[in-house]
């Protein structure tokens, strides 16, 4: 269980690039990486493209506004000549300024970690992830529940044999809110993701999709897509060739095969990402919705609801807890447990800890380029007139 205590010898001294007042993901960020005051501190930023605006918002978060920049170059160039100058930097900006600020990071001597999805062609991913092994930094992509202990419980029951040979795995993640086109017009935050210049080839197979695929590997690492299907409309006609709506059909190389929903018009959802991992003995669901209960399904057996926090989950669950049985956790948490793992993974590639990265499990390069991958595919599929397409 994690209780706040030191998992290294001193918070990293961590910036942010956007992730200003008029974001949406910012706030989510910041309470994860803070969550634990002892594993990173938050020292300066290049919060909005206005500046004034963007250090209002700094020295309103307690910073010093002489570390309140006006964009990330200048940032990146200042904090440099600092004895106290930042090691690490979060990307929350639209996609399609990610490949240059992670470059301009990494060439900075500075570890990254970015918002999801990572770039906009798997080529980018391999170029920079050479960088970061050059230059010896983590980068870390920020997948919202994959931190969450319920989420390493069902990758231990899937290790453990528990469900018997994966046969099936569902997938899902939609919500209501973009039904109406007016949303597009009105607020800056969607503005951006409908746009292909700067949300890139995809919209929600990019914005939501990639959390939930990124679930799917976390729990089933052994098994890989080998073939996908895609189709995917543009409800609100302004956003083609954006898509709003997709459905995916996948075949794993075990002989398994997949489903995805991700939709941003499924009308009234309030948010719903859900991940249903179906074996030859039993299954196992997992809603962000309930996020406390895993749905424990045996052929033959009543219907078992495992509750976070409890001595019969496995350790692998359990060492990601942080508030017992007795009290909910969530997004926020998973956030926590993420930020924390960067931490530590960037301290063990700072001291050359071989062992510690090897055993390390947290969305690394290798996840920021698969979920690239898995869009890329996604598109090429849907493009081509919903056809089946090797996943390469």
């Amino acid at each position: 269980m994690l209780n706040g205590e030191k998992k290294i010898e001193a918070p990293l001294r961590w910036a942010m690039v956007g992730g200003g007042r008029t974001g949406q993901v910012g706030y989510k960020h910041r309470s994860g990486a803070l969550r634990d005051n002892t594993a990173f501190v938050l020292l300066a930023g290049a919060f909005d493209v206005d500046f004034e605006r963007g250090k209002e918002f700094g020295k309103n978060l307690g910073l010093d506004v002489s570390r309140c920049y006006p964009d990330y170059k200048t940032m990146f160039a200042e904090e440099a000549k600092r004895k106290d100058g930042i090691e690490v930097v979060t990307i929350a900006t639209p996609n399609g300024t990610h490949y240059e600020i992670v470059k301009a990071a990494l060439n900075a001597g500075l570890h990254v970690i970015c918002e999801k999805p990572l770039f906009f062609e798997t080529v980018q991913g391999e170029e920079i992830k050479k960088l970061a092994e050059e230059k010896g930094k983590i980068v870390g992509v920020t997948y919202g529940y994959a931190g969450h202990p319920l989420v390493f419980q069902m990758r231990a029951m899937v290790k453990n044999g528990d469900l018997g040979d994966i046969r099936m795995i569902e997938m899902q993640y939609t919500h209501g809110f973009n039904s109406a086109d007016d949303v597009d017009k009105t607020s800056d935050a969607q503005k951006w993701r409908v746009n292909p210049k700067t949300a890139g080839p995809s919209f929600v197979l990019g914005d939501l999709s990639t959390h939930t695929y990124y679930l799917s590997h976390l729990i089933c690492p052994h098994i890989k897509i080998k073939q996908i299907l895609c189709d995917r409309q543009s409800f609100i006609k302004s956003r083609s060739p954006l898509e709003d709506n997709a459905y995916c059909l996948i075949r794993y190389d075990n002989g398994a095969v997949g489903r995805f929903w991700a939709s941003s018009v499924n009308a009234g959802s309030m948010s719903s990402q859900r991940l249903r991992i179906v074996g030859s003995k039993a299954s196992i669901e997992f809603t962000d919705t309930q996020p406390n209960e895993l749905i424990y399904e045996v052929q033959g057996q009543p219907i078992q609801k495992l509750i976070r926090g409890m001595p019969y989950l496995y350790d692998e669950c359990n060492a990601s807890e942080r508030l017992g049985a007795l009290h909910t956790e969530g997004l926020i948490e998973s956030w926590s447990n993420i930020y924390l793992k960067f931490a530590v993974a960037i301290d063990a590639k700072n001291h050359k800890d071989t062992k510690t990265l090897e055993t390390l499990v947290y969305p690394d390069i290798d996840a920021g380029i698969d979920g690239i991958r898995w869009v890329e595919n996604c598109v090429k599929s849907a493009d081509a007139g919903s056809v089946w397409v090797d996943f390469i």
